[in-house]
């Protein structure tokens, strides 16, 4: 199926590693251009080399700052003259939870987790509005489910769906779609540092997977790709304001089913 996304400029925060490198690999593999927007410098270099002379882009900042969100927009502006699309997806699960932490960490998480989210889709938004592009957020089911000791991070997540609805009214006018997508378990490189954070890493891995209603395994981070690559592409062009659960029935289906 050709999902016209050739030449089409993405904007994938988080970029460099885990979910939104699989993410950068599936613009790629479809023939759109993407723009890695990440603080990390190796990583970003080498997801760049790894595509083989396929075009992209990669702008270095640390997204907690408003401004230089701002660069990330301008830089991609500057390159490619256009965006097309902007998939907000950095974060980490930093476990600041109302014991293990202070009001000063939780609104440290906040700025880790959310407000990039914002400042991303305001500086986008002219662009956007040009090319009338899709939004894409990469929520959690840590909003719905809760997790335990991660409230910063949930909080964080929960927000972004309701950011989700909220930009998907307000820009009704400009005909500018904008979906959130919410993965359970997704083995990444942030994922794993969560894993060895536990006395026993495979055994808290192995009773995890006993929780997935399909096929006891998680998910990948190619699965959630693929349906980021339906959400900025014409297919769905009357899809908004929708929250689409990648997770093999986490949050949703009856565990005594299973």
């Amino acid at each position: 199926m050709d999902l016209h996304l050739k030449d089409k400029v993405v904007v994938v925060t988080g970029g460099a590693k885990g979910i939104g490198a699989a993410i950068v690999r599936a613009c790629a593999d479809e023939g759109a251009i993407p723009m890695i927007i990440d603080r990390d410098a190796e990583a970003g270099a080498k997801l760049q080399a790894e595509l083989r002379g396929l075009k992209s882009g990669l702008v270095v900042v640390d997204l907690s700052a408003a401004e230089a969100c701002r660069q990330a927009v301008e830089e991609t502006n500057s390159k490619f003259g256009r965006i097309d699309a902007l998939v907000n997806n950095a974060g980490c699960n930093d476990k600041v939870g109302l014991e293990q932490g202070s009001p000063a960490d939780y609104l440290a998480s906040l700025n880790r987790n959310l407000l990039h989210y914002y400042h991303m889709a305001h500086f986008a938004l002219p662009l956007l509005k040009q090319s009338k592009g899709p939004i894409v957020n990469i929520s959690s089911k840590t909003a719905l489910t809760g997790q335990g000791g991660t409230s910063g991070y949930a909080s964080s997540k929960g927000a972004i769906l309701a950011l989700t609805r909220e930009w998907a009214v307000e820009l009704l006018p400009y005909g500018i779609r904008v979906n959130a997508i919410v993965p359970a378990e997704v083995m990444t490189p942030l994922y794993r540092q969560w894993l060895d954070t536990f006395p026993d890493p495979e055994e808290k891995r192995k009773t995890i997977l006993s929780k997935i209603p399909l096929e006891k395994r998680m998910t990948s981070a190619e699965e959630i790709a693929a349906t980021v690559m339906f959400l900025i592409s014409s297919r769905s062009s009357h899809t908004t304001g929708q929250y689409l659960f990648v997770d093999g029935g986490y949050v949703h289906l009856d565990r005594a089913a299973t």
